[in-house]
């Protein structure tokens, strides 16, 4: 039978896979964050870059043992049945390697590409329901709203079915994470705050020995913490905005970053403007040691995987630099 209940290992740091990566880099950087120690490396899936499945399957193929991670495709996106039957055969082919995150995707994307839904909650919830039973070689559920496979059966399963997690941060949609789900993918800022927070919005449905967490925070390692601190500034500009409430409400500091943004002429004033303290909550940036203790502070908030993304002009460069903040390995 297949394994669906593994308790997922604590502890991993991961990478992210820069979308703007130049292809000729994408498998060596791969194969790189597995020769340098990374437990996991993690493609996205953003309207008109890369493809996710098309990136995660040269990536298992490229690398030996190193989990590979989608983050995320968007529910509206494939057909459920196509889509267990993709990730049903690469777990087959690489057993235990793959972890395999859903959204809703971005709005103005999804309206773009004429697949944004009436309900997105409900969507979501059928999506991850459906694909998690199909992956298991289970008949598929009785139709839905949108999801509609009653009685297809995969039969080419994999022995160890990758986690289904939601890369979501409503309060509705974390709470169908813990409905429906494997765990959760936070995208960056992941303050341990935040990791909190959405562990609390997932409810008392949720078996937190059996979730997975994952988080993404841009990171920058440097001997100089004033330099590395410059370094992932870029990459908050944004968090001012509406859409990242929800990653900034359980911060200490929230009413005074509001008000800092409000005062800023646009995000690259606010975010090269932002006190060196919320930096450093805001991301994994600073010296090796200072690095490593704010993966540890996302571990100890219900982090079971903390995913770096590089935010220097090179990415595979940046790699053995972020590598300084991974606890030494046996």
């Amino acid at each position: 039978m297949p394994e669906t209940d593994a308790i997922p290992a604590r502890g991993r740091v991961g990478v992210l896979l820069p979308r703007d990566l130049p292809v000729r880099d994408v498998l060596p950087y791969a194969r790189r964050a597995e020769e340098l120690g990374f437990d996991q490396v993690w493609v996205v899936e953003d309207l008109g870059w890369r493809g996710a499945l098309a990136q995660a399957g040269p990536v298992l193929a490229s690398t030996t043992g190193i989990t590979v991670g989608i983050g995320i495709m968007p529910a509206g996106a494939r057909n459920v049945c196509f889509a267990a039957m993709e990730l049903a055969t690469l777990a087959q082919l690489y057993p235990g390697r793959l972890i395999t995150g859903i959204g809703h995707g971005m709005p103005d994307w999804m309206r773009q590409a004429g697949a944004w839904p009436a309900s997105p909650l409900t969507l979501i919830k059928e999506y991850t329901t459906a694909l998690r039973l199909l992956m298991r070689g289970e008949p598929g559920p009785a139709g839905g709203r949108y999801v509609r496979c009653e009685g297809v059966v995969i039969t080419e399963t994999p022995d160890i079915v990758p986690p289904v997690i939601l890369g979501v941060r409503g309060p509705k949609s974390q709470a169908a994470a813990g409905e429906v789900a494997d765990g959760l993918l936070l995208a960056e800022p992941a303050a341990p705050a935040y990791i909190a927070s959405s562990l609390r919005q997932m409810g008392s449905a949720s078996d937190a020995d059996a979730l997975e967490v994952v988080t993404y925070d841009a990171a920058a390692v440097d001997d100089d913490e004033d330099a590395a601190l410059a370094g992932v500034r870029g990459g908050l500009s944004a968090i001012g905005d509406p859409d990242w409430a929800a990653h900034i409400d359980p911060l200490p500091f929230a009413t005074h970053l509001r008000e800092h943004r409000a005062a800023c002429a646009d995000a690259r004033q606010f975010a090269r403007t932002m006190p060196a303290t919320w930096v450093r909550q805001l991301s994994i940036a600073g010296t090796p040691d200072q690095a490593r203790e704010a993966i540890k502070d996302r571990h100890a908030a219900g982090a079971t995987s903390v995913v770096l993304a590089p935010t220097g002009p090179d990415a595979l460069a940046s790699l053995d630099s972020l590598a300084r903040a991974l606890d030494p390995r046996p």
